[in-house]
């Protein structure tokens, strides 16, 4: 056995790169399809005629499989590989969207929305725990974070575009076929350059905690979806709610005792990791609220078409893009997580707030455009510095349980929080119409009316990710530096590793 050599080491670097661009499709893949639908759900609930009640579902499956099936996910990577995960990922995502596409009726589609998220949760945990292992010990992963992280921030926004454009141009189905043309070249391209890595202990699948952890998520997400579409006194909502705590504390429990645990606690104990999990959890439960609401808002207040509509998103694409990179190559290295998250959390704030000024009568350059800027600086300040340290310091065999908790907190606090925006929307709207029977123009006015509301609740959810940020994230560059050299000795080892595992070259 034998090393590669200096020349050879260099040879082979540039195809880090080439893996990034790989794993960046496939993430691209996954976070735009949480938004593509979001704005062709008129267009289908048209073509498919589902009530306004059903049509968050479309939405809501999709991040109930997701979000409740990471953990299994990322432990699938670790046990037996990450490329093969990955690959079985991006296959079965694939054909659940062409069965998608061809759907027949809201049955058809909401179930082919479960399946992508069951093969998202294999598929997300593998991409990012590709790119840990790959970029490991080397001095361009605060760069490969950054442009990652850009893509986890910006992907859901260049969803909304690409949508509208399929949506207009082709037909609402396409938002879905078009998954086909990504993951196929994708697939083909992972089979050349990614390496398997996999834990060779094989230590199992701890399946009491993988059954809490499933069961504990899905119920937070269901009973907050349910909210909205039944009511808080629903029996099926007030059940769900309370056995989500239960569930989620039994599986803490759980993991602090078995000797193989799904989810070892001390990666969400560590102060830097477990307050980027809640950062990314609380900013996507604000965010995703900014999609939804202002996809209508344009649609049907403003009468944007479905592409016009996309292409009001894109300042706030590139501007989340520029401030994710700059954080994580230039700021983040000399000042840690803490002040970039508090940062973003304080934009988002303000950017809430400035939406709680949308109006019937408003107009996008007055109304939308100020705040889109405003939230994608913020989230650039949020996404990529914390998807950086989430991952950060944790052992190689570790890094898809690791990846997936990211992936779970952006899903699980997107779905809750759109169910709760949604949920409240709906309410306040309900009571403006009543409170203004005779008002002109009263079902638009009452629409409006709860978007702001929506916005009001949003501004709370990032004022308290920035008490959070605050509280729990570590207060100097020193604690980062410190896990990120940690992290390039473990990866530098696990490189040694690998290298002495390697036939030397003839």
């Amino acid at each position: 056995m034998g090393t590669l050599s200096p020349d050879a080491r260099v040879a082979a670097e540039p195809s880090r790169w080439a893996v990034l661009a790989l794993l960046g499709t496939a993430q691209l893949m996954v976070v735009l399809d949480s938004t593509i639908v979001n704005i062709a759900l008129p267009s289908a609930q048209n073509a498919l005629h589902f009530s306004t009640a059903d049509r968050e579902w479309i939405v809501t499956a999709y991040a109930l499989a997701f979000g409740s099936l990471l953990l299994l996910g990322g432990k699938l990577g670790d046990l037996f590989g990450r490329k093969w995960t990955f690959i079985a990922g991006l296959s079965g995502f694939a054909i659940v969207s062409a069965i998608g596409g061809l759907a027949q009726n809201f049955d058809m589609l909401v179930s082919a929305r479960a399946l992508q998220g069951l093969f998202g949760a294999l598929l997300a945990p593998s991409a990012l725990g590709l790119l840990t292992v790959t970029f490991a010990g080397s001095p361009d992963r605060p760069k490969a974070f950054g442009i990652f992280g850009a893509i986890a921030g910006g992907g859901a926004s260049i969803g909304l575009v690409l949508g509208g454009a399929l949506t207009q141009i082709l037909s609402w189905r396409w938002c879905l076929y078009v998954n086909l043309a990504i993951a196929v070249p994708t697939g083909i391209f992972a089979l050349r350059l990614l390496v398997n890595h996999s834990d060779p202990e094989r230590s199992g699948i701890d399946v009491p905690g993988l059954l809490t952890a499933s069961a504990g998520l899905f119920a937070l997400v269901y009973g907050f979806s349910n909210a909205e579409t039944q009511s808080w006194t629903a029996t099926a909502t007030i059940v769900a709610l309370v056995a989500s705590p239960v569930l989620l504390i039994t599986f803490a429990v759980i993991e602090s005792r078995v000797k193989n645990p799904l989810l070892p606690l001390h990666i969400v104990r560590n102060r830097a990791r477990g307050g980027a999990y809640l950062s990314v959890l609380l900013a996507s439960a604000g965010v995703f609220g900014v999609f939804f609401f202002l996809t209508y808002y344009m649609q049907l207040t403003l009468h944007f078409s479905p592409l016009t509509a996309g292409l009001a998103f894109l300042p706030m694409t590139g501007l989340l893009v520029a401030t994710s990179v700059t954080a994580q190559t230039r700021v983040l290295p000399r000042t840690g997580a803490k002040p970039l998250v508090m940062a973003g959390m304080t934009l988002g704030v303000i950017a809430m707030l400035i939406f709680t000024r949308l109006s019937p009568g408003g107009a996008y350059a007055t109304h939308v455009l100020p705040g889109l800027l405003v939230i994608g600086m913020g989230m650039g300040c949020i996404f990529a510095p914390a998807i950086g340290t989430a991952t950060l310091g944790v052992e190689v065999r570790e890094t898809g349980v690791a990846s997936a908790m990211v992936n779970t907190s952006q899903q699980v606090g997107g779905a809750v929080g759109l169910a709760l925006l949604s949920t409240l929307s709906a309410s306040a709207a309900t009571d403006y119409a009543r409170a203004h029977p005779r008002l002109p123009g009263l079902t638009g006015a009452a629409a409006v009316h709860g978007y702001t509301t929506g916005f009001s609740v949003a501004a709370i959810i990032f004022a308290t990710g920035l008490v959070l940020a605050l509280s729990i994230l570590p207060s100097k560059a020193g604690a980062h530096e410190c896990t990120l050299r940690t992290a390039l000795g473990r990866g530098i080892a696990y490189a040694h590793h690998l290298d002495a595992a390697r036939p030397s070259p003839p």
